[in-house]
Order: C-alpha cells, then structure tokens, then sequence
C-alpha cells in the first residue's frame, strides 16, 4: 500500500486535490471515463499551468451553461452517490467528506442534518471534487494519509451567504482540531471542500516527516499569487517508507525538592512506559539550591503518558518540552555462547558496515554470577567468541 503526505503551505482546494493526484500518474483517459458514468452536465479539461514560475496540474471542472443544479441536501448527495459506478470504498469515503461538511454547515448555520443543505460545496464541480479524489487514491493503491499544517490565508471571500471572513465558517468549524496558520497573502486558501477532504483522509497533521518517497504531484489553484507558487503538492511513497512517529521529543524539569530515591524510581518507571531515554542531570537552582535536572526523551505517542508520570510520581508542578532531531543507527542482536551460556550481542550498523559491538551488559552478568566469574571477564569472552564467529562468515 502507498502512503500519502499533502504539503498545504499553499492552502487546498478540492480541484489542487484533483490535481496533484492525477499529477502521479493516473491515466488522464482513464479518470475522464469514470467520471463521465456520473453522468452529471459537466465538461472537465485537464492542463498543465504555471503558478509563480512552478508548474501543476490544473483540473477544470465547468457546468454546462443553462444546467447549474439547485443546492442539495444529504438525502440527495448520499443518492447520488450510492448509485454510481464506484467500488464500496470510493462510495464511503465520499459519503464521509460531504458527512464532514453537511456536519459544518448544519453547526454555523445552526440547522439540523437533514434539514441543511449545500451551494457551492453541493454543485456538480464539487461532487467530481470529492468522488474523483476517492477514485484516483484508490487507483494508487493508497492506505494511509498524512497532511502538513494549513496555510488558510487571510480577508474575506465571497460566498452565497455574502462576504465572510478567512476563513470561512465552515471551514474554520471542518479545522477545529488541525493545525492552521495564516502567510504570505490576503485570499482564501482552503475551501471548504479542500477542508473536508484532507480533514476526512488524514490520519494526523504534521511537518514534513522522515520519509522516501516515489512520486510527487502537483495540484494547481485557480489563481496566480504574486510571489507564492499557488500549487499543492502531494508525496507518495511505500508505506514501510513513511515514519510519522519518528519525530521525538524531549522533556525536562528542574527538581531540588524530590527524595534520590523517589527519582531513581522514577527512571525505571518512565523507561517501563516507553521513555526512549532517562536520566538526572545535577544542577544548581536558584538561592544556591542543589538540583537535579530530569530529562526524558519520548516519540509523541508516549510524550502525554510520561509527563503525567512526572506530575504523579515527582514533586514537579511544571514541565517543559520540544521537538528535538536524532540520528539512530540501524542494530540488531546476534547471540554468541560464553561458557555455554547464550550472550546477546548489540551490533549497529553505519553505511553497510559495522562500527560499533557491544555484549548485553545483563546477560554478561548473569552468566558472571552463574559461572562465578568476574564481569568484566565475561564482556571479553562474549567479544572474543563474536568476533571468532565473524571470521567464520563467508
């Protein structure tokens, strides 16, 4: 399965989602033979265009004159949808983008479900939108979703509730848990179908992650801003590729009034619950107080866990955390047998070659305190067998 990561510093639009899509490699022929079984009064023309100097794909979707249909209800939308050529899956994520904004609506407009309905969101443009995004990441073969923060830009657009300001409130209420900011210029960046899509899709909203990608395509907006590319890219790779969870985070807190013992605890504690790293640091505080300064090292599923584990477990009224970067070397553990007993071998890996071996510290003391030997005779033993054993290698 593919993964997807949309890059919105530009903002989204349901056709820049069309867009970039298609821009990875769907066949032009085979989307417009799809979207054609819809059989909706529409003609749609695919282009490549410049945006600030950078090229995208851009999607026009144009209701033939004379046929604009009226604004729709969920009873109408979720008929349409049932009825048409796609597989189940295309059919519920559908359903779930426009659920995502009948929900919006019916909450600014103060209405019912049911009883709300959609202009421009609910027009023929805006089901070949949503439909066709559903269509083309199946096509590609994609799992997962990932998005970056939300540029939403900034003024006011005009809509057929009048002039309201950026962004608009159904899109402001569809964002409510996603990170969004506004840069660069004074236009509406998301639109509400942009919004319901990616807020549907998207597993978390994130800065670019470590990650391999395959694929880059890129969805051209209607217009051109002076000195912002108005395109929105998207990155497909392998799913194995994408590391959401690698980005860590390390936590700290200055402590001059915990018992030792309390906080030596506390390290076996906060490792049991997945800590990456613990450990004191001696300090002096203020008024010439001696200290210690506790640091944890946690992915951001962990992070909450730990720094609850702080509060309860320490005399720590206030903690302070922030992304931080590392690098890790590739590792695995090969055993070896020291007087008959089995010794792991922690051996990590840099550029295809080995450049560092170490003995299990544990396992070398319980054979220690088996055999009788001294420890530190059994981490020479354990290195003299792995590397015996290596020579042996092919």
């Amino acid at each position: 399965m593919k993964y997807l990561y949309f890059d919105a510093s530009a903002g989204a639009s349901g056709d820049m989602i069309l867009g970039a899509l298609l821009d990875l490699g769907v066949s032009r022929a085979q989307f417009l033979t799809k979207m054609a079984e819809l059989r909706l009064p529409m003609d749609i023309r695919i282009r490549s265009v410049k945006r600030a100097g950078l090229r995208g794909l851009k999607v026009d979707v144009r209701v033939k004159k004379g046929q604009e249909s009226r604004p729709r209800h969920w009873s109408d939308i979720e008929a349409l949808i049932r009825k048409s050529p796609f597989s189940n899956a295309v059919k519920a994520n559908s359903l779930a983008v426009f659920g995502t904004l009948f929900e919006a609506e019916a909450k600014v407009h103060g209405e019912k479900f049911q009883a709300v309905h959609l202009h421009e969101a609910g027009a023929d443009d805006a089901l070949v939108d949503v439909i066709g995004s559903s269509y083309l990441a199946e096509s590609l073969g994609v799992g997962r979703v990932f998005c970056s923060p939300l540029n939403v830009g900034s003024g006011w657009v005009k809509t057929s509730h009048g002039v309201l300001p950026v962004p608009p409130p159904a899109v402001a209420e569809i964002l409510k848990d996603a990170p969004v900011y506004s840069a660069w210029v004074e236009e509406e960046l998301v639109t509400p179908t942009g919004a319901a899509i990616l807020s549907t899709w998207a597993e978390a909203f994130i800065p670019f992650p470590e990650t391999s990608y395959s694929g880059i395509g890129c969805g051209a907006g209607s217009r051109d801003f002076l000195g912002l590319p108005n395109i929105l890219r998207v990155f497909c790779g392998d799913e194995k590729e994408f590391r959401a969870e690698k980005k860590v985070y390390q936590i700290e807190a200055n402590l001059d009034d915990s018992n030792p013992q309390v906080l030596a605890h506390f390290l076996e504690k906060a490792l049991r619950i997945g800590a990456l790293d613990a450990f004191l640091t001696p300090v002096t505080m203020k008024k010439g107080r001696l200290g210690a300064k506790l640091t944890l090292l946690a992915d951001a599923a962990t992070m909450d866990a730990l720094i609850e584990a702080v509060f309860r477990e320490t005399s720590s009224i206030g903690v302070r955390y922030f992304p931080v970067e590392r690098r890790v070397l590739e590792r695995e553990i090969r055993k070896v047998r020291v007087s008959g007993e089995a010794v792991g071998i922690k051996v990590a890996v840099w550029g295809g070659g080995e450049v560092n071996v170490q003995p299990e510290f544990s396992d070398c003391l319980k054979v220690a305190e088996k055999k009788g030997f001294p420890v530190k005779r059994v981490l020479q033993l354990a290195l003299l067998e792995y590397f015996k054993e290596e020579r042996k290698r092919p």
